[in-house]
C-alpha cells in the first residue's frame, strides 16, 4: 500500500523525517518496502504565476506567446501550446531549474524562434493528475478556506500538493485496519505518541431514518453480514478537485470522475471498500445479494464477459448481475457523464469467500484484497458517513433522508484479561501496567486496571486480530521496542539447563578479550579464489596451497575453500581502507581448511586478526587473548612467505605450534593497497587444548615475594622466549615469575651481543624467603644460563 506522507500528516504529524519515520513504523511491525518521492523536485522553482497578455506565436498555429507574472520584476515570456490559456489567468508555472516529474530540468528555451522562460503547466506535468489536455487555471482567491488571494511569485507548494513522499508499506494478512490511511495514522500515534486527530467519520450529515427510493435484499447472510446504502440525487459527474486528483495520484489511484474518485478515496482512507450505482441503471430500483446461477455470465468493469458458478456472490437487480460483490462492479450500472442519481453501497462480505472467488476467476483488486484479509461490518458506516461528506462537498448532491442498513448486529467487543506476571514470563521483562495501558490506548483499545493486570476490550477493527491474551502481549512488546528494549532470554521451561561446553567458553573468552581491547569482528566468505595464494606469496609446496575445491562455485573469486583467515582480514581492511575509514584493528573466529589423506577435509577453527602498526602491536593483542585463555606460550623467529622476515614469528603452547605473527609482508600489503600492517592467526582448538579452564586458587597475599634483576648477555640472535624457558627451569618451584623488562646493546656489551634486564620474583608458600634461600638459586639460574647458552652476567 502507497500513503502518501502529506496526507498522513493530516491525522497524525510525527515531527520525524520520513526515513526515521519509515524505521520507526518498521521497529515496531509495520514494514516499510521503500519510501519513494511523488511529485516534482527543487520546490522554489514552482511559483504561482498571472497571465498578463497572450498572442499568437508568429510561426505556429498550436502555440502562445504569454506575458506572465511571475513575481519577479520583469514579466517572463512562456511559450504555451495549451488550448484554454487566456490573459487574466492564474496559474502554475514551472521557472528555468524546476526539476519534473520524470527528472526533466527546465531550463530557457527557444521553441520555434522564440524565448521561453518556462512552462505554465498542466496537471500530468506536476503528477497531480492523467490530464495534460489544458493548463491548470487556479481560483485567484486560493483554495477553499485560503486566508487571501493568491499572489504572484508565490510558491506553488503552499496551494497545490505538488511533491510528497510516500511510503509503500508491506502490510501483513491480520492487519486490514493498516490498508487504511487513518489505520496507519494510529499506528504511526502508537509508535511515536504524536497527536491522532479524531477520526473522520465522528460526524455524519447522514440520517439513520426515511423511506429511500430502492430495495435492498440479502439472501446469503452467511457472506454477506452487512449491507448499508445511501442515495443521492442532483449529483454533477465532473472531474475532481485538483487536491483529491493529487492524493490519488500519489497513492497510485488514477482519478476518473468524482463519483468514482471518492469510492477509492474513502477506500484508501477507511481501508473499506464501497459502489457507486446509478440508481437509474438498477433494474426495478432493487439490489438482490445471492449466489450466482450455474453459467450466469457478468461484464465487468473491465469489459471481461466472465462466467460464474454458485461459488460466486452477485449484486443482483431485477435484470440481472450488476457487480461481483466484493471483487469488481459491473459495466451495467456503472456511473457515467449522465449520471444524477447515485446509489452509494457500501459492504462487509466474507473474505474467504472473496479470496475464492478472487482467485477462481483470475481477477484481483484494491477491494478484493482488502475483502479477503476479513473486514468489521462496523468499517461499513466509517466509509458511508466520509462517502456521504465528500459527495454533498464535491458533486453538488443532495443527500435524501435515511440509510439502508440489513444485516445482523455486531457482535460484542470481545474483553481479555492481560497479567502483568504473565507478561513478564512471555517477554522476559516485566513492562509496567501502566506503560502497558498507554500503549494499548494509543492503539484503540480500551483498559480497565484489575488487581493482577488489565481488562481490555478490543476494538472492532482489530477484532480478527486480537483474540487471546498473548496476542496483546505482542501489542504491548512490539511498541514497547522488540530491537532494544527486550533482553534475550531462554523461554521458561521446567527442567531445562542451558550450558556452554569448556571448548565453548574458552573460545568466547578468547572473543571477548579481543572485543574488549577493541578489536572489531568480522565474518568473512569461507570460499576464495586461488589467486589469494599468489597474492600471499605461497609456495608451490605450501601445504595451504591443497584447497578443498567446490564442484559448483558461485564464481571463479569463491571456488575454493579458504586455508587461512589473513586473506578475509585484508579484503575487510582494504574495503574500510578505501572508503576514507582507515584500516581499523580487526579479528575473525571461523573454520579453515585443508586437504588430507581422509576423504573428508582437514577443518579447524581459527582466531586471527589483523591490527595498523608493527608485530608489537599485534603481540599485545595476542598476549591479552593468552591470559584471557591462562594460556603460557612461547614466541620463536620464524619465517612465513607472507610476513616480513625481520618481524615474524610462530607460538607454540607446551612445545606445540599453534600458531604465527608478524609484520604483514610489504609485497603482500600492497596486493590489497595497503600500507603497514601486523596480522596473527592461531589454532584455536589447539590452543583451547593448553587453555586452564577452571583456574585453582593459588595463595598469593600471605608471604612477601623477594624480588631480584639479572641483566644477561647472550649472542643477539638468541630468542629471549629461550632465555626466560632456562632461567625458569633452573629456578625451580621458588621462581614465581621471570619477565625481560629492558633490552641493550652498545658500549660494554661485545658486538654480535645483547643485554637483557630480567626481572626474577621469588615467592613460597609456607614462609618469607630471606637472601639465604634465594641466593643458591640465583647462582644456579646463572650457571645454567652459562652452560646451555653461553650467557653471562654483565658488569
Amino acid at each position: 500500500m502507497r500513503v502518501p506522507v502529506e496526507w498522513l500528516n493530516e491525522y497524525v504529524d510525527s515531527g520525524l523525517g520520513v526515513d526515521e519515520l519509515a524505521e520507526r513504523l518498521a521497529m515496531t511491525g509495520t514494514e516499510v518496502d521503500r519510501v519513494l518521492h511523488h511529485g516534482v523536485g527543487e520546490l522554489g522553482a514552482f511559483v504561482v504565476g498571472r497571465v498578463l497578455e497572450v498572442a499568437q506565436h508568429p510561426d505556429a498555429d498550436r502555440l502562445s506567446v504569454c506575458t506572465v507574472d511571475v513575481g519577479a520584476g520583469e514579466p517572463s515570456q512562456i511559450v504555451c501550446g495549451a488550448p484554454n490559456v487566456a490573459a487574466g489567468q492564474t496559474v502554475a508555472v514551472g521557472r528555468p531549474g524546476a526539476v519534473m516529474p520524470d527528472g526533466t530540468k527546465l531550463t530557457k528555451a527557444t521553441l520555434r524562434g522564440v524565448a521561453s522562460e518556462g512552462m505554465i503547466l498542466a496537471e500530468d506535468e506536476l503528477a497531480i493528475g492523467p490530464d495534460h489536455s489544458e493548463t491548470i487555471v487556479l481560483d485567484a482567491d486560493g483554495p477553499s478556506g485560503w486566508q487571501a488571494p493568491l499572489r504572484p511569485g508565490q510558491p506553488l507548494a503552499g496551494v497545490l500538493p505538488i511533491a510528497t513522499e510516500v511510503l509503500e508499506l508491506e502490510i501483513t494478512p491480520n492487519r486490514p485496519d493498516c490498508l487504511g490511511v487513518y489505520g496507519v495514522a494510529r499506528e504511526v500515534h502508537a509508535a511515536t505518541g504524536a497527536q491522532l486527530a479524531r477520526p473522520p467519520w465522528e460526524e455524519d450529515p447522514g440520517s439513520l431514518q426515511g423511506d429511500l427510493p430502492a430495495e435492498i435484499r440479502v439472501e446469503a447472510g452467511d457472506l454477506c453480514p452487512r449491507f448499508t446504502a445511501r442515495v443521492f440525487e442532483d449529483v454533477t459527474i465532473a472531474p475532481s478537485s485538483l487536491w483529491l486528483k493529487a492524493r490519488l495520484t500519489a497513492a497510485g489511484q488514477r482519478p476518473i470522475n468524482n463519483v468514482v474518485d471518492i469510492t477509492n478515496y474513502v477506500m484508501l482512507l477507511t481501508g473499506q471498500p464501497l459502489h457507486a450505482f446509478d440508481l437509474d441503471r438498477v433494474a426495478g430500483s432493487r439490489l438482490v445479494v445471492r449466489r450466482a446461477g450455474d453459467g450466469e455470465e457478468i461484464v465487468t468493469l473491465d469489459g471481461q464477459t466472465r462466467v460464474l458458478d454458485p461459488d460466486v456472490l452477485l449484486i443482483a437487480d431485477d435484470a440481472g448481475p450488476t457487480s461481483m460483490a466484493g471483487v469488481m462492479g459491473g459495466e451495467r450500472s456503472e456511473v457515467h457523464e449522465g449520471t444524477t442519481r447515485v446509489l452509494m453501497e457500501v459492504a462487509t462480505w466474507s473474505g474467504p469467500n472473496i479470496h475464492a472467488t478472487s482467485s477462481k476467476l483470475g481477477l484481483r483488486s484494491e477491494a478484493s484484497a482488502r475483502f479477503e484479509k476479513g473486514l468489521a461490518p462496523e468499517q461499513a458506516m466509517d466509509a458511508q458517513v466520509v462517502a456521504t461528506k465528500l459527495m454533498l462537498d464535491l458533486t453538488g448532491a443532495r443527500l435524501l433522508p435515511g440509510t439502508i442498513d440489513v444485516g445482523e448486529p455486531a457482535p460484542e467487543p470481545r474483553t481479555l484479561r492481560l497479567r502483568e506476571q504473565r507478561a513478564g514470563a512471555l517477554l522476559g521483562v516485566n513492562i509496567t501496567r501502566s506503560e502497558s495501558s498507554l500503549q494499548l490506548q494509543r492503539l484503540g483499545f480500551e483498559t480497565v486496571e484489575r488487581a493482577d493486570g488489565l481488562d481490555v476490550t478490543v476494538p472492532y477493527w482489530r477484532r480478527n486480530d486480537v483474540s487471546r491474551e498473548a496476542d496483546l502481549i505482542e501489542e504491548v512488546a512490539r511498541l514497547h521496542g522488540v530491537n532494544d528494549q527486550l533482553p534475550a532470554t531462554l523461554p521458561s521451561r521446567r527442567g531445562a539447563i542451558g550450558v556452554l561446553t569448556p571448548a565453548q567458553r574458552c573460545k568466547r573468552r578468547a572473543e571477548d578479550a579481543l572485543v574488549g581491547r577493541g578489536l572489531h569482528e568480522i565474518v568473512g566468505w569461507s570460499f576464495e579464489s586461488p589467486a589469494v595464494d599468489d597474492a600471499l606469496r605461497l609456495a608451490a609446496d605450501d601445504v595451504r596451497r591443497r584447497h578443498v575445491v567446490l564442484e559448483n562455485p558461485m564464481s571463479e573469486e569463491q571456488s575454493v575453500m579458504r586455508t587461512t583467515l589473513l586473506g578475509s582480514l585484508l579484503t575487510v581492511a582494504r574495503h574500510n581502507d578505501a572508503r576514507g575509514q582507515g584500516v581499523p584493528g580487526l579479528f575473525e573466529s571461523g573454520r579453515v581448511y585443508l586437504t588430507g589423506e581422509a576423504q573428508l577435509p582437514d577443518e579447524h577453527h581459527a582466531l586471527g586478526a589483523l591490527v595498523p602498526g608493527d608485530v608489537f602491536a599485534a603481540k599485545g593483542y595476542l598476549e591479552a587473548l593468552l591470559r584471557a585463555l591462562r594460556v603460557d606460550a612461547l614466541f620463536e623467529s620464524a619465517a612465513q612467505p607472507f610476513l616480513h622476515p625481520g618481524g615474524s614469528a610462530q607460538v607454540r603452547a607446551d612445545g606445540e605450534l599453534v600458531g604465527w605473527i608478524g609484520d604483514v609482508h610489504p609485497l603482500v600489503a600492497r596486493e590489497w593497497d595497503l600500507e603497514q600492517v601486523a596480522a596473527f592467526e592461531v589454532d584455536l582448538d589447539a590452543l583451547i587444548a593448553h587453555a586452564v579452564s577452571v583456574p585453582e586458587y593459588e595463595d598469593l597475599t600471605s608471604f612477601p615475594e623477594l624480588h631480584e634483576d639479572l641483566a644477561i648477555v647472550v649472542d643477539a640472535d638468541l630468542p629471549a622466549a629461550t632465555v626466560l624457558s632456562t632461567i625458569r627451569a633452573a629456578g625451580g618451584t621458588l621462581l614465581a615469575r621471570a619477565e625481560v623488562f629492558d633490552v641493550y646493546s652498545g658500549e660494554q656489551v661485545p658486538e654480535g651481543r645483547v643485554s637483557l634486564a630480567i626481572a626474577l620474583t621469588f615467592r613460597a608458600t609456607d614462609r618469607t624467603l630471606t637472601d639465604e634461600d634465594v641466593a643458591p638459586l640465583r647462582e644456579q639460574i646463572v650457571a645454567r644460563v652459562a652452560a646451555e647458552l653461553r650467557g653471562e652476567l654483565r658488569g
